[in-house]
């Protein structure tokens, strides 16, 4: 669809539309779930609208089945039948609360190989596409299928891979491959139209449009976007006019329409004109007030000098708008006659008068900051993602990434942020520069000093965009920005987010924290993301992270590094929170939480007995905080200072069995 999904930097909870592949949102409201992270809603809110317009391709009910009974389905299938819309409707219909979508890009900079077991949670939905994979990538693919199959299987977790049309399937994993077929392309056609609220006994009457299209097969894209324009000329139709009319529109705005703009465009020689067909093609849809403001932004950017006219010698709006064949509704908004004409405009001015392509970003941001009441977020949307689109159609990439980072670094309106956001957003998008855009992410965010409010605007990104459907880039980026942060701030919340929806997630952050010997900013993530109530959860799984030998390892290489170098108001009351976590779980998980403590102290070599004086002071302050009240906090004191003794070897190993100080603090 050509509608983008918004972007809010102030407000996280906005809906976007991320990823590759057949996936065609409508910018509809959708029910949200406020207490989910923001990329957990936008993930599921485009799988739903997905679930809704797919018709089931022959040999669906044989791809669920195979999901449901091994948890593994090999899809084949020509290009545009729409296998890889089919694969993440199955995904989505095994969503459970314990695991997050997740799309696999194996070879990509700082991806887990596919045999790495760290690359599978606890119910996760995984995507491997490979459709458009060579013979070596899908080579090597399947020799870590095996790998990865046994760690999906252990995790409980599902797995659609999505192989090339002309690849070759290794034996052993024949059992696993189903077939999907095109689906009929009229009914495809008209569940699109169905959703895009077109009438009933409209859309199956018969129509020889309609008829002339779906005769030819075409990929289901080229038929979702044909019922997208068949929506769109709707809305702009006059009273008078049906099904028929709108779909001959449709049609004719599938045709190249170079020559014509080219011909338009040369009969119109004067600077004001073009000015306004830049702008309405660039602004199509807003409102007239827009327009004019947005045209005469235009000429002052360009210093196209004033005619000198008396303003009322100047041709009104009106009589300009019809000079290059466009108009204003009922409601006040501009659009041109026929349909889809803006895009040729965009194109011809984009590709044959190439000087103006930097003074469009300067005057995009301008009016993007325009205050007036009809600029909404849409119109300023809208903007953002046409600039953005001939960029991309191009293959300027680079372009677009560094129009967003100068937004962003001469940014004085949230507006300009939010400008930001939506462009790079729109680079993650593009299926043809996605991969580009998340390694310039990586490099700024890893290598590059941020200026300006340029952190913000990438935080906002890796956050609700990337994280959406690659989880492990975006945790990389959150801590890289996070580490970069003087003091904590939004990095550190959205990583802090990022892993609380994910148990594998947080033990590759420790994993990451603890490996190369925390830094001073390492120390102030893990304080963040130490909270022992996740470490300690075993409602998903039969055990607990803390349980786990990796992860104890990390959590006390981290408390050693804590203990050892920062001052113990800094990480008392994070000491505190592992404290009544003990108190409070009368399991082993809370002891083990006590034997990490320790044996960091422990680690403290001649330091220590600093270390384990430190620690149980710091156990009596807790005593006083306690949320179950002091008679477990001062047990659970006690048992601390035992294991304090038996690690100085100053008593016996046995636990004692009773308080021999009561209740009192």
């Amino acid at each position: 669809m050509n509608q983008q999904g918004s972007t809010r930097v102030e407000n996280p909870q906005g809906f976007i539309h991320t990823g590759a592949g057949n996936i065609y949102v409508n910018g509809g409201p959708h029910q949200q779930d406020s207490d989910k992270p923001a990329f957990r809603r936008v993930a599921e809110d485009q799988l739903r609208w997905l679930r809704r317009v797919l018709v089931n391709p022959p040999g669906m009910g044989k791809a669920r089945a195979m999901l449901a009974d091994t948890g593994t389905v090999i899809l084949h299938g020509a290009p545009g039948s729409g296998r890889t819309a089919a694969a993440r409707v199955l995904l989505r219909n095994c969503r459970r609360d314990s695991g997050v979508f997740h799309e696999l890009l194996p070879g990509e900079e700082d991806e887990l190989a596919l045999h790495d077991p760290a690359l599978v949670g606890t119910g996760d939905q995984l995507l491997l596409d490979l459709s458009t994979a060579d013979d070596r990538q899908w080579s090597a693919a399947q020799a870590d299928l095996p790998a990865l199959r046994k760690s999906v299987h252990e995790q409980h977790a599902h797995l659609v891979v999505v192989m090339p049309h002309d690849g070759t399937l290794d034996p052993d994993l024949q059992y696993y491959r189903v077939d999907i077929e095109r689906p009929p392309g009229r009914q495809v056609l008209r569940r699109h139209l169905r959703i895009h609220g077109m009438p009933y006994e409209q859309y199956m009457r018969s129509d020889a449009t309609v008829d002339e299209f779906v005769a030819v097969k075409r990929p289901m894209r080229e038929i979702a976007d044909f019922a997208d324009l068949v929506r769109r000329a709707r809305e702009t139709a006059r009273p008078d006019e049906e099904f028929a009319q709108w779909c001959a529109a449709a049609k004719r705005a599938r045709n190249d329409r170079r020559k014509e703009v080219a011909a338009r465009v040369a009969g119109l020689r004067e600077a004001p004109q073009r000015a306004l067909l830049i702008t309405v093609s660039m602004l199509h849809g807003a409102h007239a007030d827009v327009i004019h403001r947005a045209t005469q932004l235009l000429l002052r950017t360009l210093a196209s000098p004033s005619d000198g006219l008396p303003l009322l010698q100047h041709k009104d709006l009106a009589e300009r708008l019809t000079e290059i064949s466009a108009a204003t509704g009922p409601s006040g908004h501009v659009r041109f006659t026929e349909l889809d004409y803006d895009a040729a405009v965009r194109a011809h001015f984009w590709d044959h008068v190439p000087d103006l392509r930097p003074h469009l970003g300067t005057w995009a941001v301008s009016v993007v900051d325009l205050n007036d009441p009809h600029v909404t977020s849409a119109v300023r949307d809208g903007l953002v993602t046409r600039l953005a689109g001939q960029y991309l159609r191009t293959g300027r990439g680079d372009g677009l990434a560094s129009l967003a980072e100068r937004w962003s670094i001469e940014a004085t309106s949230r507006a300009r942020l939010e400008a930001a956001v939506h462009a790079l957003t729109c680079g993650l998008e593009d299926p043809a520069h996605g991969r580009e855009f998340r390694a310039r992410i990586y490099q700024w965010c890893a290598h590059r000093h941020l200026r300006g409010e340029f952190a913000q605007v990438l935080v906002r990104v890796c956050a609700d965009v990337l994280a959406a459907s690659h989880p492990d880039q975006a945790l990389l980026r959150l801590y890289y920005l996070a580490w970069h942060e003087p003091e904590p701030g939004p990095a550190l919340q959205a990583l802090d987010d990022l892993v609380a929806g994910s148990r594998r997630l947080r033990r590759r952050l420790l994993d990451r924290l603890a490996r190369y010997g925390p830094s001073a900013p390492d120390l102030g993530i893990f304080l963040r993301v130490c909270d022992p109530a996740p470490l300690t959860d075993s409602s998903e799984t039969a055990r607990a992270l803390v349980e786990e030998t990796e992860v104890q390892r990390s959590l006390t290489t981290c408390w050693h590094a804590v203990l050892a170098g920062l001052p113990r108001a800094t990480w008392q009351p994070h000491a505190a929170r592992w404290l009544h976590r003990a108190a409070d779980d009368t399991a082993h998980r809370g002891e083990l939480l006590l034997d990490l403590l320790v044996s960091a102290a422990e680690q403290c070599g001649e330091r220590r007995g600093e270390a384990f004086a430190a620690l149980y002071a710091s156990a009596r302050e807790a005593e006083r905080t306690a949320p179950g009240g002091p008679k477990h906090s001062v047990e659970t004191t006690e048992l601390l200072m035992h294991k304090i003794s038996v690690a100085q070897g100053l008593g016996p190993a046995t636990r004692p069995s009773t308080s021999a100080r009561g209740t009192q603090p």
